[in-house]
């Protein structure tokens, strides 16, 4: 072993070579050797090779946890897992990081506890609308007591302040593909809702832009765990409840929850948040409603997918903009 080099699985003690490692590599056993103080002796599940890669392991000194490993930038990464860990601490119900974000072979990588378990609460009926903007709501009170770097850029889904040319954030594997399959009104309304949305100066604050059905899970009507905080970032409030009013019904296929929907979540929002929304906030929360349904449908079209955000956004634009006065 060369000086200098983290340990081989086959350096660290009582560590046996096990198979269910196989997908996990050596460096991140030795990794977890060093920064959890107890090396991986099993899988607790495939790893999940998405937007980030997530290993669940069995420690040698049995815990439990998820080790996530992304492509970004690790300040910007360092503030989402502060931001979290600030979270746990306050009792909010999310994995508590392990480890700070740091940088492990080109890429960035932390652990978090292990948190399985709970259900999807699928729909976007009134009750289920309220649940997540409830929720929302508390997490956003609850960071606002939290000081860290801004967690920027935001996740390109709702980068509407990417200052680029195009309307769209700069994404290779969506910009190589055929622009000429994208239906001009989606253009049309990003362009419109990023117009309205750079219009404003409300202050930015954290919040979680990812508030999807599939990041949830609950027991019953109590929230269980939050998952995916690695989609923290730093929007006026009214845009982040906006954008998840419209994304909170997702789960395996993105779409743009119902006008109504979205109109019980925003009112629950403000109600947990103790103040209406001035004329302003109303009108940016609507505006966001639409960039990350106008981001999916983008995707849908160019790669010929299911036009699920595509025919939802088609049917709703023309109202979303109005009450966004865009």
């Amino acid at each position: 072993m060369a000086a200098g080099q983290p340990p081989r699985r086959s350096d660290l003690p009582n560590v046996p070579d096990v198979p269910a490692l196989a997908d996990v590599p050596d460096r991140m056993v030795a990794w977890c050797h060093q920064r959890l103080g107890s090396a991986p002796v099993a899988s607790l599940m495939a790893p999940s090779l998405q937007m980030a890669a997530v290993y669940g392991l069995a420690l040698a000194d049995g815990r439990r946890v998820a080790v996530k490993v992304r492509n970004e930038d690790v300040t910007r990464a360092g503030s989402c897992v502060r931001a979290q860990r600030a979270a746990a601490d306050r009792g909010f119900p999310c994995p508590r990081p392990l480890t700070d974000a740091e940088l492990f072979d080109g890429a960035v990588l932390h652990a978090e506890e292990w948190r399985p378990g709970g259900r999807l609460l699928r729909g976007h009926d009134r009750r289920t609308a309220e649940a997540f903007a409830v929720l929302l709501a508390r997490l956003v009170l609850l960071l606002k007591k939290v000081s860290v770097a801004p967690p920027l850029p935001n996740p390109p889904w709702v980068r509407w302040d990417h200052g680029g040319a195009t309307t769209w954030p700069a994404q290779a594997f969506l910009d190589e593909r055929d622009q000429s399959l994208l239906p001009p009104f989606v253009e049309e309304v990003a362009r419109r809702a990023t117009a309205r949305l750079q219009a404003t100066d409300l202050p930015c604050l954290l919040g979680h832009l990812d508030w999807e059905t599939q990041n949830l899970r609950w027991n019953g009507w109590t929230p269980y765990v939050v998952h995916d905080w690695d989609s923290v970032g730093w929007l006026p409030e009214a845009a982040i409840a906006g954008a998840a009013s419209g994304t909170f019904s997702s789960a395996e296929t993105p779409t743009l929850a119902p006008l109504g929907s979205s109109r019980s979540f925003l009112h629950a929002y403000q109600q947990q948040r103790g103040e209406p929304f001035t004329d302003e906030e109303t009108q940016v929360a609507w505006a966001a409603s639409l960039w990350p349904a106008a981001h999916n449908a983008r995707g849908q079209s160019l790669f010929a997918r299911p036009p699920v955000a595509l025919s939802a956004l088609e049917a709703q634009a023309a109202e979303r903009l109005a009450l966004a006065d865009a």
